[in-house]
């Protein structure tokens, strides 16, 4: 789950982060109130949502007026954003951050998030911060330094010297090298209480006064731990969630909205991958990732079938089931029960194999609904590239 940048600072401050003081208002007169109560040479307007790339796309705004700080607020508010990472469809600004601003000496890089081959915590710095990490670590990689953490002895005081050391800060003088671990001991601290997946900070700066602060701050905390973080959870805005997503949500399902225009339904998320990925060797483009689990039952393959078909821009599904602990007849039985009730105009490839999958398969061919049955994994992937999209110009050997 994503949060936005106000509240991302608003839950690391309370494990000792220092942050800029500011808020979240959602209108001109609530700036206007706010930072009449701010005294600084500098005030930033940001827009809050959930995408990078706010600065370059005229989403951050600066003003060494105190009296400007209404207006920019105003042009902000109720305008859809559009950054590399909303996509062409941007995203609306319902609130905006008004912070005062800081004498910035050095800027750094500093994230916190799960090693997928380690499985461990791992600290990623970098001395150049306010940049791209991505860009960076495809033209300077040396520049970037990585602090795994074993997670049975956790953070230690050697953790923070690294760290400290690999962006030179020990020449910046003792006060800065202190407030600097005891920074990173709380972000460890944070990250692990809280489950985050990742935080990132960037830029955290040094200031004229030789003080830490985070300037910016996002937290990704894993849903699958929300059930023990009501503080958290409660911060949740639907406003900037796909309504599929979060439809597919309230039914337990595992469901990420993509580009494509075949739906996709599997039970396991690698059967699933290896699905998403035979589509594309077959010259398609799958609409979405959607594991129904092991168990599901034929209400929640009725209610995931619903979610596919509220897709406008799918064109075909591919139904990949292999029968273990759920059993295909429930599968056959949920696809009927959402076709007659969504009144189904796209084609329909199913391949079902393992536990009562002949049943299954019977169940569908006596429904009179139009569909392809198939009990091999690349030829329904090809034939429902060839019913969306023409012939597919792909092979097997391919």
């Amino acid at each position: 789950m994503n949060v936005h940048e106000f509240q991302a600072k608003q839950l690391l401050a309370r494990y000792g982060v220092v942050v800029p003081k500011g808020k979240a208002v959602t209108s001109k007169d609530a700036a206007e109130k706010w930072v009449s109560q701010l005294d600084s040479s500098i005030y930033a307007v940001k827009a809050q949502i959930h995408a990078g790339g706010r600065g370059l796309a005229g989403g951050v705004k600066l003003t060494k007026k105190r009296e400007e700080v209404g207006a920019l607020a105003k042009s902000l508010l109720g305008i859809t954003l559009v950054t590399h990472q909303t996509g062409p469809q941007g995203q609306k600004i319902r609130r905006v951050l008004i912070e005062e601003g800081v004498a910035i000496k050095k800027e750094l890089y500093l994230s916190l998030l799960i090693d997928r081959r380690t499985g461990w915590p791992v600290f990623i710095s970098c001395p150049e911060g306010g940049m791209d990490i991505e860009e960076l670590a495809k033209t300077n990689p040396q520049a970037i330094h990585k602090e795994y953490i074993d997670p049975s002895s956790g953070f230690q005081p050697f953790h923070g010297r690294n760290l400290m050391l690999n962006l030179g800060l020990h020449v910046m003088g003792p006060q800065v090298a202190k407030l600097f671990r005891a920074l990173v001991g709380n972000l460890y601290r944070f990250f692990m209480e809280k489950d985050a997946s990742q935080v990132e900070i960037n830029p955290l700066v040094i200031t004229e006064d030789q003080e830490v602060i985070a300037l910016d701050a996002k937290v990704i905390f894993d849903d699958n731990a929300l059930a023990r973080h009501p503080d958290v959870l409660k911060v949740r805005d639907l406003h900037e969630e796909e309504k599929l997503e979060i439809e597919a949500s309230k039914h337990g399902l595992n469901y990420v909205k993509l580009d494509g225009t075949i739906g996709c339904m599997v039970n396991g998320a690698g059967l699933a991958m290896a699905t998403m990925d035979l589509i594309k060797l077959a010259g398609g483009e799958p609409a979405n990732f959607l594991d129904v689990g092991g168990g599901a039952s034929q209400e929640t393959v009725k209610e995931a079938f619903k979610i596919l078909l509220s897709d406008r821009k799918v064109k075909g599904i591919f139904v990949n089931i292999f029968g273990g602990i759920v059993r295909c007849e429930r599968i056959a039985g949920g696809i009927i029960a959402a076709a007659e009730e969504m009144h189904v105009r796209v084609p329909i490839v199913v391949r079902l194999q393992g536990t009562n999958a002949e049943q299954g398969r019977n169940l569908l061919n006596k429904s009179g609904l139009k569909l392809k049955a198939t009990t091999d994994l690349w030829e329904g992937a090809q034939a429902v590239v060839e019913l969306t999209s023409g012939p597919s110009k792909k092979s097997r050997a391919a």
